[in-house]
């Protein structure tokens, strides 16, 4: 089950312990990819929602999972004795809530000075929107991503996969804890890590605040430089229905990609205005002259940015991902590998995606609980 064939690794984590109280996906999708390095994660969810099916499945890999109640004052008790050597404390919870528990940063640090508490909201732990609910969606909304995703004259459109939970959330608290491991190391202290979703989302506006400082206007959908507005960084539909990406910004690969397609007298019209659209129509109609495959064949070797738009059932075969182990193999098939290819502490795949709360009476024991003083909390819905 290793991230690659060579000698397993310990991982560039390892030693380090995490207690995730976050649930779906921004916070699991965090400490997944401390887990993958090597962490020791523990997932520590109330048993009443064992029934949703919101449970995610895939990043749970690596971790173990325990049910405990700390609305209790024994599952209290039993999370400060996690918590006293623990290095990382991750929650989801809305503002608030881990204060109500009694399971704050400042609680915690009471009896482990050095923890490293990092919470994921939607909008953060201050400001007017603090207490607003919200889904990635909504994020995407507030930080002015989503105005720019979709076509001009249409609705903008929401995307497939999750930018605010894991590129806005998950990521950026991956960033936060290891920013603040490393000045614990110099300090011997921890710190709170506040991560806004909206935050994150609102940072990848960069280069489209740029173009808008450039401009003198904002961008608008489908019609700016990186998105539609011209030829030569569009998508295209072939003739058998599928699309193709392209990418040619440089001049020396928009001249290459003209000279290929055998039209020379394209070169120059590459920033256009007047003749833009003229250029856009006539690659929609040539790219519908031949199939995906035959695309791919007769630019195979050429320095061109181009791509296949692919369907996830084909990324999960495709050479390049397999061959950098992208996609992977766990005891259940198909599993998605780690982007982060470290050379000396690679991180790796041990365990398969834990069971709801299959670790709890493990970590119990670990701690020092008799198996009479485990069924006593089982029995009193502690567990």
């Amino acid at each position: 089950m290793d991230h690659d064939h060579r000698q397993p690794s310990r991982g560039a984590l390892s030693g380090i312990t995490v207690l995730d109280l976050s649930r779906l996906l921004p916070g699991p999708f965090c400490s997944m990819i401390l887990a993958d390095h090597g962490a020791r994660v523990i997932m520590i969810e109330d048993r009443r929602f064992e029934s949703e099916s919101g449970f995610p499945k895939g990043v749970m890999r690596n971790k173990e999972h325990m049910c405990l109640n700390l609305k209790s004052d024994e599952g209290k008790a039993v999370f400060f004795k996690l918590a006293a050597a623990a290095d990382v404390i991750l929650e989801g919870f809305r503002p608030g809530v881990v204060e109500n528990l009694g399971v704050d940063y400042q609680s915690v640090s009471a009896v482990n000075p050095g923890i490293i508490y990092c919470s994921i909201t939607g909008y953060g732990q201050t400001g007017p929107l603090r207490d607003r609910p919200g889904h990635d969606v909504n994020y995407l909304g507030e930080s002015g991503l989503l105005s720019l995703i979709g076509e001009a004259d249409k609705p903008p459109a929401i995307p497939g996969f999750q930018v605010a939970d894991l590129a806005g959330g998950g990521m950026n608290a991956v960033i936060g804890i290891l920013l603040a491991l490393r000045e614990r190391n110099l300090s011997g202290k921890g710190q709170d890590i506040d991560i806004s979703m909206t935050d994150g989302c609102l940072s990848l506006l960069t280069l489209a605040l740029d173009f808008r400082q450039m401009m003198g206007a904002s961008p608008e959908r489908s019609d700016s430089i990186l998105s539609h507005g011209y030829a030569f960084y569009n998508t295209y539909e072939t003739a058998d229905h599928r699309f193709l990406s392209l990418g040619c910004l440089e001049f020396r690969f928009w001249q290459t990609f003209c000279r290929t397609l055998g039209r020379e007298d394209w070169i120059g019209l590459q920033f256009d205005e007047e003749r833009k659209q003229e250029l856009i129509d006539a690659l929609r109609t040539l790219f519908k002259t031949k199939t995906l495959d035959e695309w791919e064949a007769l630019f195979e070797g050429q320095d061109i940015c181009w791509g296949r738009v692919n369907s996830i059932d084909e990324v999960l075969e495709r050479p390049v991902f397999q061959s950098r182990r992208m996609v992977v193999d766990l005891p259940e098939p198909k599993t998605l590998g780690i982007p982060v290819k470290l050379s000396r502490t690679p991180g790796t795949l041990r365990r398969a995606p834990v069971k709801f709360g299959q670790d709890t009476e493990t970590i119990l024991s670990q701690l020092g609980y008799s198996r009479e003083e485990i069924d006593h909390m089982k029995h009193r819905g502690i567990i």
